[in-house]
């Protein structure tokens, strides 16, 4: 993809911003005064489970549903009330919607065609020669793979120049290699676009490879927002630990706390994290690790102030999946715990006694939600499981 193929299209996209946003259907909040604003020229993803919200907050924007409350701005503009067709808006579907009757340079340049544009049939080229698909200008999408189609969909929306590009899982219909190599040319076409992209999706890792910031929604609101590295990271909810890969959580209470560290009683355990990556530092609270930062041992490692240890415990199932293995272990007193390690030839087998460590810098610590579990949570352990 060459860039003096986008640059025809760099005409830069607009801030897109959501203020006091609500919609309500007659039994429930779908989206619930949502507040944000995207940057111009951004990535920008929606992450969350299905009934989240997420679908319906593009249908807003888009003009496709009306906000029971809230204003929604583009460029400064206030959009809200205008239609569908007179926003500077478009969106790529799962489902392409191509007209199979028409080529596919036909199928970029229609919307081109319906506003009169006298070039339309050039700048539908150009959009076609930045997918890398000009070659194939001639062919039906009968013709095409999925993911060809998927490069269509996606010049026929860039080529009328919007303010904002919607995505609604636009690669959800694709196997999973394609998938993740669209995920990379996406990205490296609104680059060279500079067109303000939203992607609305249920895949983390989706969101995290191609978004500069992700907002994870839950039950029609934002739980957290930022950059991916700092929502995986830090996440400050155990809906987001657990909805955004995995962790292991253990639920406790704060016995101390200096200005670095923050202690914390977990059954007859202690656990020591510091205070700067805990988004509490007194009472009920929960203790969190990423799986692949914890070290797996056979014998019991020396103890460090640095380092957390627990153990010992009895892995219970060992997952071979090429460049990793995933271990569950069975810690008397706090469940299963979940593990990952970068295969190096010695895989542990089910029914050894092994301990657990890791640097207490990956610690990270989160309210105590007294309302339960949530059903993405995957490695959880608590103090009523501890008592029983």
């Amino acid at each position: 993809m060459a860039q003096k193929d986008a640059s025809v299209f760099a005409a830069g996209g607009s801030d897109l911003e959501l203020v006091g946003i609500s919609k309500v259907f007659p039994g429930f909040t779908a989206v619930d005064n949502i507040s944000l604003k995207i940057p111009a020229g951004s990535f920008f993803a929606l992450l969350g489970p299905s009934g989240c919200g997420k679908t319906t907050t593009l249908r807003l924007i888009s003009g496709l549903e009306e906000p029971t409350a809230g204003k929604i701005l583009i460029g400064g503009k206030d959009i809200t009330n205008t239609k569908p067709h007179q926003r500077t808006v478009n969106t790529v579907f799962q489902s392409y919607a191509l007209f199979p009757h028409m080529t596919i340079l036909e199928n970029v340049a229609f919307g081109l065609k319906q506003r009169k544009m006298k070039n339309a049939i050039e700048l539908a080229h150009e959009a076609l020669a930045l997918v890398e698909l000009d070659h194939m200008a001639s062919r039906k999408p009968s013709q095409l793979s999925g993911g060809q189609q998927q490069r269509v969909a996606l010049a026929r929306a860039v080529v009328n120049r919007p303010a904002l590009l919607l995505l609604d899982e636009p690669l959800g219909a694709l196997d999973l290699k394609l998938r993740r190599q669209m995920q990379i040319e996406l990205k490296a076409i609104q680059s060279e676009v500079g067109l303000t992209f939203l992607h609305v999706t249920h895949d983390q890792e989706e969101a995290m490879t191609m978004a500069d910031t992700v907002a994870v929604m839950n039950k029609g609101k934002i739980e957290q927002m930022g950059a991916p590295a700092e929502l995986y990271e830090l996440p400050k909810t155990r809906f987001v630990a657990t909805f955004l890969g995995q962790s292991n959580l253990f639920d406790g209470k704060v016995t101390g706390a200096t200005a670095s560290t923050i202690s914390v009683a977990v059954g007859s355990r202690t656990l020591e994290l510091p205070a700067k990556r805990s988004a509490i530092t007194s009472g009920d609270i929960t203790v969190g690790v990423r799986p692949e930062k914890i070290a797996i041992t056979r014998a019991k490692p020396a103890a460090s102030k640095s380092r957390s240890l627990i153990g010992p415990g009895t892995v219970t199932d060992a997952s071979f999946s090429g460049v990793s293995t995933q271990y569950l272990v069975d810690v008397p007193g706090l469940s299963t715990m979940t593990v990952f390690e970068q295969n190096d030839g010695d895989i542990v087998k089910a029914g050894t006694e092994v301990w657990l460590s890791w640097d207490s810098e990956f610690s990270f610590g989160i309210p105590l939600e007294a309302q339960g579990f949530h059903d993405s949570d995957t490695s959880t352990t608590t103090l009523a499981a501890q008592a029983k």
